[in-house]
């Protein structure tokens, strides 16, 4: 489901950008770029047609039920929702598979293929596992347009994928989290372990924040080892919680952390939707992603004629991540030292990955006076900050 996998998948995405499709924090813009040519007319040419709004029929592939509420999907949903409001698309023009399993090739392909035989000339995937059948099918239908969520692998013509700066808003809920612990220890339930650069960068730049304001916390990272697994989050959030944690964020889909939080008399900070209104007892405040800036860019571009292939990287400024309103038990300190980062962050004086940094195993990541890169961000993010222990 998710983005970049190890050293594997930093060799590939290198081969990507090779061929053209570079990533990049831009415009908001859904493409760019010539690279490796897929079979048919749109390949050879180098470009895709553009399709007449009343023409465009979107495909959305789902690893769950947007009816969830809270989670990933949800989130994805909500912005394929603001997209065909902001662009005006009818509910006919929008084809939704739900409940696919991003570890079944087979029944990916099959879902898509019904999207297409059902006339969607856009496909949207939103996890990561649906990424190889895209690779194959847009090869297969080079007019169909394959934007994928989270991956690495593109074509530069009819397949890009996207993903943002999560890192940003993960930073910032930092700083209200290490103001808001009393016992000092701050948990963190992850879906993967540090084999993943995502969830490994997402923790990292939290435990960056909490080290800003509370240089005497630690986190402790709960992997279980799956994406979306309610009662396993709720578990692995427990577990800390009687470890000694008072404050629970996640990078998982569903709200059981937030839930297992509230119930303990503890707080969280929630991810993908303000998870507030699941846990409004618990949640100080939450890190989320506002899809629909990608999807309206993207369908727009096609529309427009400026697609053009390249692979997706926004954050705050392109409004593709946020950190909701904090809640009124956080810490009154936190509203100021967070706009303060953010507008640092905004202006382009502070990206969270700057510097030397210090690993939990004694290590030093970075050089003075320098930012790690987006390709360091995205794939080799297999280290821990130094106030993180696994448990």
């Amino acid at each position: 489901m998710r983005k970049v996998v190890g050293i594997m998948a930093t060799v590939a995405m290198l081969v990507c950008f090779a061929a053209g499709c570079s990533s990049s924090g831009g415009s908001g813009s859904g493409a760019a770029g010539s690279g490796a040519a897929a079979s048919g007319t749109a390949a050879a040419s180098g470009k895709m047609k553009p399709i007449a709004k009343d023409k465009i029929k979107v495909g959305v592939i789902h690893i769950t039920d947007p009816a969830e509420g809270a989670g990933y999907t949800y989130t994805h949903d909500v912005g394929i929702q603001a997209m065909q409001k902001e662009i005006g698309l009818e509910d006919s023009q929008i084809i939704r598979k739900n409940n696919v399993p991003d570890t079944d090739p087979a029944k990916i392909e099959t879902a898509m293929r019904d999207c297409i035989d059902e006339g969607c000339n856009v496909i949207f995937a939103t996890s990561f596992g649906f990424m190889d059948v895209c690779e194959k099918l847009a090869k297969e239908f080079p007019e169909v347009y394959f934007s994928h969520g989270t991956g690495y692998k593109c074509n530069g013509v009819n397949f890009n994928n996207y993903f943002g700066r999560i890192y940003q808003a993960r930073y910032l809920s930092g700083l209200a989290a290490g103001l808001q612990t009393k016992t000092n220890k701050l948990g963190y339930v992850a879906a993967m372990d540090n084999t993943n650069a995502e969830v490994t960068g997402g923790i990292d730049a939290f435990a960056m924040g909490v080290a800003k304001v509370n240089p005497d916390a630690k986190i402790y990272v709960k992997v279980t080892g799956s994406w979306f697994d309610p009662e396993g989050e709720s578990q692995a959030a427990q577990a800390l919680i009687d470890s000694g944690c008072d404050v629970i964020a996640q990078h998982c889909d569903t709200t059981g952390p937030q839930t297992a939080a509230e119930k303990a008399g503890k707080w969280g900070v929630g991810y993908n939707s303000d998870m507030s209104k699941d846990a409004p007892k618990a949640v100080i405040c939450s890190v989320m992603w506002n899809w629909g800036a990608y999807y309206t860019a993207a369908v727009k571009s096609i529309i427009d004629g400026t697609w053009d292939g390249t692979n997706y990287y926004g954050g705050m400024k392109e409004g593709l991540v946020t950190l909701s309103d904090l809640s009124s038990f956080a810490d009154p300190k936190a509203k100021e030292l967070i706009e303060a980062a953010k507008k640092d962050m905004l202006d382009g004086k502070f990206n969270v990955f700057d510097g030397v940094i210090e690993t939990n195993d004694g290590k030093k990541i970075g050089e003075e006076g320098k930012t790690l890169s987006d390709e360091e961000i995205t794939g080799k993010i297999n280290w821990y900050y130094k106030n993180v222990e696994v448990k």
